[in-house]
């Protein structure tokens, strides 16, 4: 784990685990710690996110959101922009960081016969994807766009998941959310292409290493 991980994080992987070891921040200090425990100990990397079979696992985040859209859907359609009409998700929000679950979710939502395109946003991002995730973002019919927001807007969008939705959160899990609410060139698209209905959004909310310590300085 990077040393600079928030303690809850830290702790609550020794309850899991019978050894943490530390390493730097970047993938370039991360992979040399990996190499050196490999080799002392012949263990097997299970990779985070650039490989088949793990961006195949975090894609099944897009077939939960399908399914629990169409759930909502049938117990009120008037929770779609388009009423009783909808076939779809129009978009779907997801982290980047290594890439993994954004190129498995955009991957599930390529091949429907939907209205749905997939639209990505930069967070606090590692510091280089994976090669099969490039692949993946340069494909338009998978990936849409790329949106940034400020700081700021994070923290705004974090407030309101707090107290309004009360679900505690690190920051970079709502910049997705951030991107509905203040990016206008977003916003332009979904008022170009949506017309007057708008979009039915769906955002993924990945990340919750965070402390009671670190959101109180947040917004102290």
């Amino acid at each position: 784990m990077p040393s600079i991980s928030t303690t809850s994080k830290i702790e609550g992987t020794k309850a899991y685990a019978t050894k943490v070891v530390f390493s730097g921040s970047t993938s370039t200090e991360r992979e040399a710690v990996v190499a050196e425990v490999q080799s002392q100990t012949d263990a097997i990397l299970i990779p985070p996110y650039d490989d088949f079979n793990i961006i195949c696992g975090q894609g099944t985040t897009g077939l939960e959101i399908e399914e629990q859209y169409l759930e909502l859907l049938a117990q009120n359609p008037q929770l779609s922009v388009h009423g009783s009409s909808g076939s779809g998700l129009d978009a779907v929000i997801t982290p980047i960081g290594g890439g993994g679950l954004n190129a498995g979710v955009a991957t599930f939502f390529s091949d429907k016969k939907t209205r749905c395109q997939v639209v990505d946003y930069w967070g606090w991002i590692e510091d280089s994807c994976g090669i099969v995730e490039l692949g993946v973002f340069s494909d338009k019919k998978k990936v849409e766009g790329v949106f940034a927001v400020t700081e700021e807007q994070i923290k705004a969008a974090m407030r309101l998941v707090l107290e309004r939705m009360k679900v505690v959160v690190e920051p970079s899990a709502v910049v997705g959310l951030a991107v509905c609410l203040f990016n206008e060139e977003f916003r332009r698209i979904v008022e170009r292409e949506g017309g007057e209905e708008g979009w039915d959004i769906g955002i993924v909310f990945s990340g919750g290493n965070t402390t009671v310590e670190a959101i109180g300085k947040l917004f102290s």
